[in-house]
């Protein structure tokens, strides 16, 4: 145990300028100050680590592999339709890079700016029209991200932003002239379409199995994948509706809870419960990691162990707004989108709605969502004309 006797305020009669036992201390001096032990004084000085460049050279190659490892990882886990993007846009980036007899790793602001010009003569999706302006943007961010990841290229965070300047001002001459590019933004699938849809839904297990897809996308505004990898144990029932533990996201895996709704035919708790009952899903001995929605026999109906894939998911909502007979072509992003929207104009808090969807709040995304709808109850003629 440590002696501490300075710490008490007293020194050693026999120290240098104490003074004289039962004396008090010379006039003008000033009277001795207990001592502070840090922890400094009490430990020795830890050893410094070597910097980076003294690491021996198996410390460098341990690194390295680690690094790799990481690098991997990290790609093992991206979605398959990112990974998918980011090929399609490094096999463009190669081409264009090829006919400039330029490599691939120069990736300047200079060399994405003329990749930008290059692309804007490209044909598009459809025949007959040339590459769309959204498309060339994520093209910019599938290179750089590339370039960053399988190269390992230290790029400035605006090396793309130059490019897209470019891209900026071509868009609005573009818009000063009758062509169009793209597909567009998916349409909203609004809560006055989602009724008109699935009241027209056939009375069979396809039918029941359709509406319980849309009405719990709509619910949840879910991305198509969200609702496909769906697994029976991700519901848990509640008194006031059911947790959905949305684990596959691309963004934010979330558990939103998902009310009963006013009208029993666009409720998502009674359509999905009634779809686990006549799908023979509901019972004790049902293996719970087994899909929540499963493929059906194309004539039978007879209920399958596959589940569907995000396109199939799409293709059940195209279908819902046939047999509505919907005046617009949904896709299966629409309902993400209309219950977004539905959710703003019933006068629900935005935070609220981006929780719900797994956007940040203030998205930028999910405002644009909110364009179309807002500005008709505050409007600058109101009372004008």
């Amino acid at each position: 145990m440590l002696q501490q006797t300075a710490a008490d305020g007293e020194q050693d009669p026999g120290a240098p300028g104490a003074p004289a036992s039962g004396g008090s201390a010379p006039s003008g001096t000033t009277p001795p100050q207990p001592a502070v032990l840090t922890p400094s004084a009490l430990l020795p000085p830890a050893q410094a680590a070597p910097p980076p460049a003294q690491f021996t050279a198996e410390v460098r190659a341990r690194l390295a592999e680690l690094e790799e490892r990481s690098r991997q990882h990290d790609d093992d886990h991206r979605p398959d339709n990112t990974k998918d993007g980011y090929a399609a846009d490094w096999k463009q980036w190669s081409v264009f890079c090829a006919l400039l007899e330029l490599p691939v790793t120069a990736i300047t602001p200079g060399s994405l700016t003329a990749f930008v010009e290059w692309l804007w003569h490209q044909p598009g999706w459809k025949s007959g029209t040339m590459m769309a302006p959204s498309t060339i943007d994520r093209r910019l961010s599938g290179v750089v991200v590339t370039g960053r990841t399988r190269y390992r290229l230290a790029l400035d965070k605006t090396v793309a932003a130059r490019a897209r300047r470019v891209l900026k001002a071509k868009v609005r001459e573009l818009h000063k002239t009758p062509e169009v590019r793209g597909r567009g933004p998916a349409p909203a699938l609004m809560v006055e379409h989602l009724r008109q849809a699935v009241t027209a839904a056939p009375e069979n297990l396809l039918g029941l199995r359709n509406r319980a897809i849309a009405t719990l996308q709509f619910a949840l505004t879910a991305r198509e994948h969200e609702i496909a990898f769906l697994r029976l144990r991700d519901l848990t029932p509640h008194e006031n509706g059911m947790i959905v533990d949305l684990r596959v996201s691309k963004t934010h895996p979330r558990k939103p809870k998902v009310k009963y709704g006013q009208r029993p035919s666009t409720c998502p708790v009674r359509t999905v419960r009634a779809w686990l009952k006549e799908a023979g899903l509901d019972g004790d001995d049902v293996d719970p990691g087994g899909f929540l929605f499963r493929r059906l026999h194309p004539r039978w109906h007879t209920v399958s162990e596959a589940g569907l894939t995000p396109e199939t998911i799409g293709d059940v909502i195209t279908r819902l707004g046939e047999w509505g007979e919907l005046d617009f072509r949904p896709t299966g992003h629409s309902p993400r989108r209309g219950g977004a929207d539905s959710s703003r104009r019933a006068g629900n808090d935005r935070k609220v709605i981006a929780g719900n969807g797994g956007w940040v709040p203030g998205s930028a995304v999910m405002e644009g969502y909110f364009e179309t709808g807002e500005g008709w109850e505050e409007n600058a003629m109101n009372g004008v004309l």
